[in-house]
Formats: C-alpha cells, sequence, structure tokens
C-alpha cells in the first residue's frame, strides 16, 4: 500500500497573521535614511483609494500637506467598502458604504479640504480585480492635467489594494502623469529592511508636528473601521491600535 503524505496546508494570510510591532519600524534607521519625497506647490492632484481610509492612512499627512500649499485635490475611491464587515449583525453592505462615505467627508475636513472632489467609482469591494481595465479607463479623464497621483501599492498583499495601483500605474502612464504608491498592509506583514519591498524606489514625506496632528484626527473619524459596530466577532474593528500605530508616525512613505 503506497502512502500518500497529507497536502501541506494552505499559506496563511499575512494580513490575519501576527504583524510586525510598530517598535521595530521606530527603532529602524532605515526610514530616516530614506530620500525626501518633492511634493508639488500647485495645480492639481488626484489620490486613488481601493476603499474609504486607505488614502488618509497611507498619505493623509501628504494630502494636509498639499492642501496648505493650495494643490487642488481630486479623491478617488474605487470602492465603497461595503465588504469591510461582511458577516456583520448591526448594518447591512448598503448602510456601510454610505457610512463609510461619510467617514471620508468628515476625514478631508479635518485634513484641511472640506471642498475636495471626491469621485466614487462603485467597484464591488474584493472583486475589484475583475475591473482593472474598467477602473483604469475612468481614471484617465480624471487625470488629465494632474501634476501627481498617488494611489495604493501594488505588492500590498491585498488584492484590492493591488489592482487599484495597477490601474491608476496604467491610467497615469496614459495621461502622462507621475505616478506614486503608498503601502498600507505592507507595515503589518513586512518587516524593516525586508527584501520584498523596493526600498531602493521608496521616498519620504515627513510631517511637521500640526500635518502629523492633523491625519491623527482624520483617522479618528473612521469609525466603523477602527472600533467594534457590536459584541459579535463579525463585527470587530478592522484596525486595532496596534495596526493604527503603523499610520500615525511622523512620516509617509511612497514607491516612486
Amino acid at each position: 500500500m503506497t502512502h500518500t503524505p497529507p497536502e501541506p496546508p494552505p499559506p496563511a494570510d499575512p494580513i490575519q497573521a501576527p504583524g510586525t510591532p510598530e517598535r521595530e519600524w521606530r527603532d529602524w534607521n532605515g526610514l530616516a535614511d530614506l530620500p525626501e519625497a518633492v511634493l508639488p506647490e500647485r495645480g492639481r492632484v488626484v489620490v486613488v483609494a481601493a476603499h474609504p481610509d486607505d488614502e488618509v492612512l497611507g498619505a493623509g499627512g501628504t494630502i494636509a500637506l498639499l492642501a496648505r500649499a493650495g494643490v487642488a485635490l481630486t479623491v478617488v475611491t474605487v470602492t465603497d467598502g461595503e465588504g469591510s464587515h461582511p458577516g456583520s449583525t448591526r448594518v447591512t453592505p448598503d448602510q456601510l458604504a454610505a457610512i463609510r462615505a461619510e467617514e471620508l467627508r468628515r476625514a478631508l475636513a479635518s485634513l484641511g479640504v472640506p471642498d475636495a472632489r471626491v469621485v466614487r467609482l462603485g467597484v464591488a469591494d474584493t472583486r475589484l480585480a475583475f475591473h482593472e481595465e474598467e477602473v483604469a479607463a475612468a481614471l484617465e479623464p480624471l487625470l488629465e492635467g494632474a501634476r501627481l497621483c498617488l494611489a495604493p501599492w501594488t505588492d500590498d498583499v491585498h488584492g484590492d489594494h493591488e489592482a487599484a495601483g495597477r490601474a491608476a500605474l496604467k491610467a497615469s502612464r496614459a495621461a502622462s502623469v507621475p505616478c506614486w504608491t503608498y503601502p498600507v498592509w505592507m507595515w503589518h506583514w513586512a518587516r524593516p529592511g525586508d527584501p520584498r519591498v523596493p526600498w531602493t524606489a521608496a521616498a519620504a514625506v515627513r510631517l511637521p508636528p500640526a500635518a502629523a496632528a492633523l491625519k491623527r484626527r482624520a483617522v479618528q473619524q473612521f469609525v466603523s473601521q477602527i472600533a467594534p459596530l457590536g459584541p459579535d466577532p463579525a463585527d470587530a474593528a478592522v484596525l486595532p491600535p496596534e495596526e493604527l500605530a503603523h499610520h500615525l508616525r511622523d512620516i509617509e512613505v511612497f514607491f516612486t
């Protein structure tokens, strides 16, 4: 009788696995050594997010600095983030979409851009990879004449983030607009100096205390993501304090 070895277990989801403590990132000199990213001081910048809150987590301080400089901002949310709590006993996906849109409006006001143009593309949450071409086509006219595009990193190990980043890069190339990508979940699954991260292509925006404070205030607007919706495990916070800590530093990193 031939013995068949058991199938190996499927690879663990890096986002669900225990993450890197923020203290390890803060103790790493590599962040301090990153070159400075030079931001536009005029014109318009398009900020792309897979879900409402990605843009604030990854680039909220940068948005505040751009707003202070008088740069016009177009914020594009590709999905409405209605899939963040698929088993919720408290809110329906439609209700959650409306909640998250209002949270983003308040967050942008906290960053000093209450009049930013917000475009909701309405792609189904968790299904963005099936709509990349449509998203790129929708982004291209929004990018015409822009000075810069900021979009999710294409290797963030989150399918929606990666697809949004790829679509933004394609549209930016077509519109001849530079595109910088920002990580969100990378800070969770990667480690300082991680060879999976293109550190040689990274640049930093260092946030003055005032901009960092505005970002902290903006992040607190996303109550549906940072606090439980209810006692049921399906209503747990998506971004507990240890995860939020990665996004409350005085530095933001972009891959240019």
